[in-house]
This record gives C-alpha cells, sequence and structure tokens, in this order.
C-alpha cells in the first residue's frame, strides 16, 4: 500500500460515493415548497453508459460517506502526541549539544514541523472526545488533558520508535560527535516507528483528518529518515 498515496485515493472515493462533480447555480425549490430540494442542485454522475441524474441538496448530503472516527482513529491522534513530545525533548537538545551544523538543522526542522503537528492533533482531540467524556467548558484544554492522561497511563516502550529513559538521558549527556551519532540513530528509529503507526490507523481508521495526518506523517518522517541514513 502506497500510504502516501492514500489520502487522494479516499478523497476520491469519497467524491465517487458522493456522486457531487458539479453544483448547479440557483435553486430548486417547486412549487410545493420542497424545503429539501431547496437550494443548489447537485450533478451525480451515473455508472458507464448510465445518464447523470440531478439531486437535491438532501439527496447528495446523504449520499456523503461516514467518516465519524473509530477507535483506532482516537488512538493513533492520542499516541502521536505523546510520539511527537518526545521527539521535540530530542530536538531540544541539539543546540547546545551537536558539533554538526547539519545535526542542527535538521533539528530544527523537524521540531518546526511537529510543533504546529500537535497543536492540530489536540485540537482535533478536543472536537472529538472519547464516547462518555465529560464535556470541556471555558478555556480548558481538553485535548491537551487527553494526551498527558495518556502519557500517564502508557508505556513508552509500546509505542514503536520510542526513546527510553535511559537512551535519553544517553542523549542529554552526550556531546559533539557522539551525540550527533546517538541523535541520528534514536530520531531514525523514532521516525520508523512513526510511519508504523501511521500505517496502523491508515489500514484501521475511519476518519479523513485523521488519514490526512497520518499520510502527512508518512511524506515528511521518509523524507528525514532517507536524509539521517544519509548523514550517518
Amino acid at each position: 500500500m502506497d500510504m502516501a498515496k492514500g489520502l487522494p485515493g479516499r478523497i476520491i472515493r469519497a467524491v465517487a460515493a458522493t456522486g457531487v462533480l458539479l453544483a448547479l447555480a440557483g435553486c430548486r425549490g417547486g412549487p410545493g415548497g420542497d424545503t429539501e430540494a431547496d437550494g443548489p442542485a447537485v450533478i451525480a454522475p451515473g455508472r458507464p453508459g448510465e445518464a447523470a441524474r440531478t439531486l437535491s441538496p438532501g439527496e447528495a448530503a446523504r449520499r456523503q460517506p461516514d467518516d465519524s472516527p473509530n477507535a483506532a482513529d482516537r488512538s493513533y491522534v492520542r499516541r502521536m502526541v505523546e510520539h511527537h513530545r518526545q521527539a521535540l525533548d530530542m530536538t531540544a537538545l541539539a543546540p547546545t549539544r551537536a558539533s554538526a551544523d547539519g545535526v542542527r538543522r535538521l533539528a530544527e526542522r523537524i521540531a518546526a514541523a511537529q510543533q504546529p503537528e500537535i497543536a492540530v492533533m489536540r485540537s482535533w482531540l478536543a472536537r472529538h472526545p472519547e464516547p462518555g467524556a465529560a464535556p470541556t467548558g471555558g478555556g480548558h484544554d481538553h485535548g491537551q488533558d487527553q494526551g498527558r492522561a495518556q502519557a500517564q497511563g502508557h508505556d513508552h516502550g509500546a509505542m514503536p520508535g520510542m526513546a527510553t529513559e535511559r537512551q535519553m538521558q544517553d542523549l542529554a549527556g552526550a556531546r559533539g560527535a557522539d551525540f550527533d551519532r546517538l541523535f541520528l540513530t534514536l530520531m531514525t528509529a523514532h521516525h520508523e516507528g512513526a510511519l508504523k503507526m501511521a500505517g496502523e490507523v491508515l489500514a484501521g481508521g475511519n476518519n479523513l483528518a485523521v488519514e490526512e495526518m497520518a499520510n502527512e506523517v508518512v511524506a515528511t518522517q521518509s523524507a528525514e529518515i532517507h536524509r539521517m541514513r544519509a548523514m550517518g
């Protein structure tokens, strides 16, 4: 499976399922005031050899595929928040410990990409809480709390690619070329773990937004793995 192409394929299938190619200008409200028919009409292409059909907005909406988040989606987002956090902990060490400019620049790029991704994932968690979860109020960062709860109850070793506490201590204590080598080794394994997690949710998830996030991880971190292997 070409995971980096998963999202475009999913979108194409969604469009085909919906049958929406063109919204016609104007409204289709009939003399009887059919409210479902009010609004732009939609042309749905027929199968090969069949004529296209015109759908009301209500009919078109009912044909939209259901991309409600499932357990795989929620698990991926919660775990990936924590996964990204450790990557940020690792990159934060580079400015004062790395000797190679390439390692420092790589760390900067990883941090610049993953910090906003954490914000996006927290926002997604806030919009899609676990079924039965207590509603949040005010400015409470529910997504952050979910990530923290996951961190407290989840063994890092169960997440692919996560560095152990000892490895993180060794990285913090390394300097110069030793830091560079250990950073590239640990970050390559970290990225490979992220690809494994992304592959799992692309296979078992249902939400288009999560699929988009996972495909972004695949595209970005695959390229960074190649770069780190070349640097090592």
